[in-house]
């Protein structure tokens, strides 16, 4: 992964604060990752009120549809989107990682 300096950053002032022009991109993978576990939870909840409708006599019981489609996504989200959470996973570390070195390097300038 390659890392950006300051220097071929161009930054902006919004409300206040000083942001990448980058900043967009620097969450992607959380973006990415979270809008397809809510489709994942989405679709989940289609097919099992679909299913319930199926045996039910068109009546659905929504408490358990959803219940059952939250504990259903979330195993099918540990199998499907490890490529995702890992990427992300991998973004959050390298920005902890840069934040510890200037961290480091702003207490070893006070000195």
């Amino acid at each position: 992964m390659a890392m950006t300096t300051r220097a071929n950053q161009s930054t902006f002032v919004s409300l206040g604060r000083l942001r990448s022009a980058t900043y967009p991109w620097t969450v992607k993978e959380f973006v990415v990752y979270t809008a397809l576990r809510v489709m994942l939870f989405v679709a989940t909840v289609a097919i099992v009120a679909a299913i319930w409708l199926a045996l039910n006599d068109g009546s659905v019981n929504w408490f358990l549809t959803v219940l059952i489609s939250f504990l259903l996504s979330g195993v099918a989200s540990l199998l499907l989107l490890n490529g995702q959470r890992a990427r992300f996973a991998q973004r959050v570390e390298d920005r902890a990682a840069r934040a510890a070195a200037r961290f480091e390097a702003s207490r070893a300038k006070e000195d």
